[in-house]
């Protein structure tokens, strides 16, 4: 059985492209007699607003969608430090103290989401009282061995993790203990998704979360990465850039259906286009 999901971050209102990113997951499902899941991803510390969730819930029942909800990441911290202490038992995680600005400065390659950490704290006897735990990517494929995935409009794809250097799995902020990358391997696993589908800009993150299933011995999935809505200067639509919210639609009264049935059709809103 097809089961999709949508997992939104409530640390800002959903726009239009989580409306699409939705219905396109919800359809996909319904599509194949599926199942579609709806996931709270709430461990982004203080940014996380627990109100923001009635919202969503809100905003999917007036696009017209129904779903299934499934525990939200703030019930699932003790099974991420678990996957940490698995990964760092097998000395796959090394601590990391490097800022942001430190990273930027010493890095000599780009990666897909910017300079490319150049593994500085690598062999380095560093306090981890309080650091970042990275995975060391090149050790960790040398016991996998070569991996790949599926995708189901990019095809079949070599696992290439090292594209993006060594990801962060645990943060610094005590407040948000795992990473993306860890805590959504984990949920996709638990909550027993089988087509995982996003936008396209997380495409070279299901390198790391390939790499990931294949070190916790976890299910595979197939992956399905959409298209971007983009605003009028090309950009994707984002919460930091104020898109326009769904729940200001719904509150003035637009027809959530309406719109859901023309994103389905592809007749977008003036200013806004689809990515490739």
């Amino acid at each position: 059985m097809t089961v999709t999901r949508f997992a939104p971050s409530p640390n800002g209102p959903l726009h239009l492209g989580h409306a699409f990113s939705a219905i396109v997951a919800h359809d996909l499902a319904r599509d194949r007699a599926g199942r579609f899941l709806l996931r709270i991803e709430d461990i982004d510390g203080a940014r996380s607003r627990a109100e923001l969730a009635g919202e969503f819930r809100a905003d999917l029942a007036w696009l017209g969608l129904e779903w299934e909800e499934v525990p939200a990441q703030s019930t699932r911290i003790a099974a991420y430090a678990d996957a940490a202490a698995t990964l760092r038992g097998e000395g796959l995680l090394y601590p990391c103290r490097c800022t942001r600005a430190e990273i930027a400065a010493a890095a000599t390659v780009m990666g897909p989401d910017g300079p490319v950490y150049p593994r500085t704290c690598r062999g380095r006897d560093a306090d981890p009282e309080g650091a970042a735990w990275r995975l060391d990517v090149a050790e960790a494929m040398r016991r996998t061995g070569p991996l790949s995935w599926f995708d189901e409009r990019a095809g079949e794809q070599v696992a290439r993790p090292e594209l993006g250097g060594d990801p962060v799995l645990v943060r610094k902020d005590a407040e948000t203990p795992a990473s993306y990358h860890l805590a959504v391997t984990i949920d996709d696993a638990a909550d027993g998704v089988t087509l995982v589908t996003r936008g396209m800009d997380l495409f070279p993150a299901s390198h790391v979360h390939r790499l990931l299933q294949e070190l916790l011995e976890l299910p595979v999935p197939v992956w399905h990465h959409h298209a971007l809505l983009l605003d009028s200067n090309g950009q994707k639509l984002a919460k930091r850039r104020g898109s326009p919210s769904l729940a200001d639609r719904r509150l003035s009264g637009e027809d959530g259906q309406a719109l859901t049935d023309a994103l389905r059709e592809g007749r977008l809103p003036a200013g806004i286009t689809l990515g490739e």
